[in-house]
């Protein structure tokens, strides 16, 4: 898992740098294509439950799970791109937001809250801990911003199975 989640996040940084205004999320999609597989691996998502797309993106409300599509990236979006890999059969998943342009300040509260959230999720995974104390962590810094989480959507595991 380690070495798959190694490549989507070198893909993911070269996605980073490729989102500007001018560029389409199926550019996007074959640029995650082409850096995957030049990194010997098998991208996840294309096939998966019939999904047509290496990666899914996300634009401004959307929650997730976009597909990528003629749509043009356009100065002050927001967009998310997730990603996963397939190395020596097993999965690596990750996703990036990334503010394009000139973003509203609150907009980009919301990105960096949403970053910070996901980090005090993440100290909260320790020895003992329970699924909830991540949740609650990432909940309450979330609210302590004025934001709040989505409580239709739930996560996944990753292994040798998505």
């Amino acid at each position: 898992m380690r070495r798959a989640g190694h490549v989507v996040g070198e893909t993911l940084s070269v996605l980073v740098d490729a989102t500007k205004p001018g560029i389409s999320t199926l550019d996007l999609d074959h640029i995650a294509r082409d850096e995957i597989i030049s990194r010997g691996a098998i991208p996840s998502f294309l096939g998966y439950l019939d999904y047509p797309a290496h990666i899914c993106t996300s634009f401004n409300e959307e929650i997730v799970h976009g597909i990528p599509g003629d749509r043009m990236i356009r100065d002050g979006d927001i967009l998310s791109i997730d990603c996963g890999a397939i190395v020596e059969g097993f999965h690596g998943d990750a996703a990036v937001t990334i503010c394009v342009g000139n973003v509203p300040d609150q907009v980009r509260k919301l990105v960096e809250t949403t970053y910070d959230s996901m980090v005090a999720g993440i100290a909260a995974a320790c020895v003992g801990a329970h699924l909830g104390d991540i949740s609650s962590a990432v909940q309450t810094r979330a609210e302590a911003d004025g934001f709040g989480v989505v409580r239709e959507y739930v996560g996944h595991g990753i292994g040798q199975e998505m």
